[in-house]
């Protein structure tokens, strides 16, 4: 199975500031790869520049063989490379249902134009809030559909943006601390659910991740950072007892 997304040889400055420095490596696809390090690897940067919020100094990222590298967010967000984020960025005044069914393309409802004529498009409407249904069924949140967002513990907000990251045609999620301030109970629960997406939809994942004693025993690979450096990857027990890792974090 080939790579999905590549990173290749990534550096990125801020000033006299390496944040990265020559990054690379690759992700599986349909594998859920997880990203770990002390505090201040670099690996929320990484993502970042991923997903196009930051242009590297160097380097290139490559998405499915196309360069990416320098496309504006909304473009890789349109290609299938979707992020969610440490802290969930949701509408809290709408529904749980709503939530999802905004992140929908090419919805005719959302078109100006076309709001006003609703039979143009009240069929897509209601088929989009089908889909957004079914995909609450496969997150876990049917049961809570026309909650407000805001009303969510913080495990159902960060299943909500994986919900939501599946409604916009999702193909490689980019996850920022899934299980942070989740109870464990949940955080195995959100790692159950990010394997089942893997094995039932060929969903990929690339995770970032402090909480190992959870997060290790449901990842195909593991890449590991420190100082802005690659230091290791490959199956998660080698990568997990490479001394320069434990260095890295008994270290820092």
């Amino acid at each position: 199975m080939g790579h999905v997304l590549e990173v290749k040889n990534i550096r990125m400055d801020f000033g006299s500031l390496h944040a990265l420095d020559d990054i690379s490596f690759g992700v599986e696809e349909k594998s859920v790869t997880i990203l770990i390090g002390p505090n201040g690897s670099g690996k929320t940067t990484l993502i970042n520049v991923a997903s196009g919020v930051y242009k590297p100094t160097s380097g290139r990222i490559v998405y499915h063989g196309e360069d990416i590298t320098n496309l504006p967010p909304f473009k890789i967000y349109k290609r299938g490379l979707v992020r969610t984020f440490q802290i969930p960025t949701l509408f809290s005044r709408l529904s749980v249902l709503e939530n999802v069914m905004v992140a929908k393309k090419d919805n005719p409802g959302e078109s100006f134009a076309k709001s006003i004529f609703r039979p143009s498009w009240s069929k897509a409407e209601e088929a989009c809030a089908e889909e957004a249904l079914q995909i609450l069924q496969t997150v876990g949140l049917i049961k809570i559909w026309d909650q407000s967002a805001g009303s969510l513990s913080g495990g159902q907000m960060k299943l909500l943006e994986i919900g939501r990251a599946m409604m916009s045609g999702a193909k490689t999620l980019l996850l920022d601390e899934p299980i942070s301030g989740v109870n464990p109970t949940l955080a195995h629960e959100i790692f159950q659910k990010i394997l089942s997406l893997r094995d039932s939809l060929g969903l990929t994942f690339l995770i970032v991740e402090h909480r190992l004693d959870i997060a290790l025993s449901y990842v195909d690979s593991v890449v590991a950072m420190a100082y802005g450096k690659l230091l290791a990857e490959g199956k998660p027990e080698p990568v997990m007892t490479d001394p320069r890792l434990i260095e890295a974090y008994l270290g820092g």
